[in-house]
C-alpha cells in the first residue's frame, strides 16, 4: 500500500455505518457506544462539521469528524484502520481539518484524548497542539481525558483578507 494513494474526501450519509463501527472499536472500545450510525450521520449532514474520510480504493480506512463554532474547532473524531497505521494517514486528515478551520477563520482548534493514549498523544503534539487540561473521569467516570489545543490565530482578530497581486500595482 502506497499511503499516496490515499485519497481524503467528504463523507457520505451512506459512509455513516462504517464510521460509526469505526469509532466503536477504534475509539470509544470499553467505553460502551456513542457514536452509533444515526448520530454519525447527522454529523455527515450538519452544515458546521466538517466529516473527513481517507480511502484506499473504495475502502473507508480513516475518519475524522470535527465540528466548527465561531471562534473554536472541536475534533471531535479521529481513527485510522490498524493495518493503515503509523503511515501519516491521520496526520494528513488532521492537516486538512486544521486547514479548514483556518480557512474558515477559527481561533483554535481542541481535542479531548484518553491520557494513556500515548500514541495519539504523539500525534496531536507532532501537529502542534499543546496539553491544557487533564480531566479524570471524562470518558463516562472510567478514564481521565487530556484536553490539547493548538492556536490558528489570535481570538477576537479578524483574519487579514489575502489579496492577490496585481500587476499594475493597484
Amino acid at each position: 500500500m502506497d499511503p499516496r494513494s490515499i485519497v481524503l474526501g467528504f463523507a457520505r450519509r451512506t459512509d455513516a455505518h462504517t464510521l460509526a463501527l469505526m469509532s466503536r472499536d477504534l475509539i470509544e472500545a470499553g467505553l460502551g457506544w456513542e457514536y452509533r450510525t444515526e448520530r454519525i450521520a447527522r454529523l455527515i449532514a450538519d452544515p458546521e462539521t466538517v466529516a473527513l474520510v481517507a480511502r484506499d480504493g473504495k475502502d473507508v480506512i480513516g475518519f475524522g469528524v470535527m465540528t466548527f463554532g465561531d471562534e473554536r474547532a472541536h475534533l471531535t473524531l479521529l481513527a485510522v484502520s490498524p493495518t493503515y497505521q503509523r503511515r501519516g494517514i491521520a496526520r494528513r486528515m488532521i492537516a486538512w481539518l486544521l486547514e479548514s478551520a483556518t480557512v474558515a477563520g477559527i481561533s483554535s482548534s481542541h481535542v479531548e484524548l484518553r491520557a494513556g493514549n500515548t500514541a495519539a498523544r504523539r500525534l496531536y503534539r507532532s501537529a502542534g497542539f499543546v496539553e491544557t487540561l487533564r480531566m479524570p473521569g471524562y470518558y463516562r467516570g472510567k478514564e481521565s481525558a487530556l484536553r490539547m489545543i493548538r492556536m490558528l490565530r489570535a481570538p477576537g482578530v479578524a483574519n487579514v483578507k489575502w489579496r492577490p497581486p496585481m500587476i499594475d500595482k493597484r
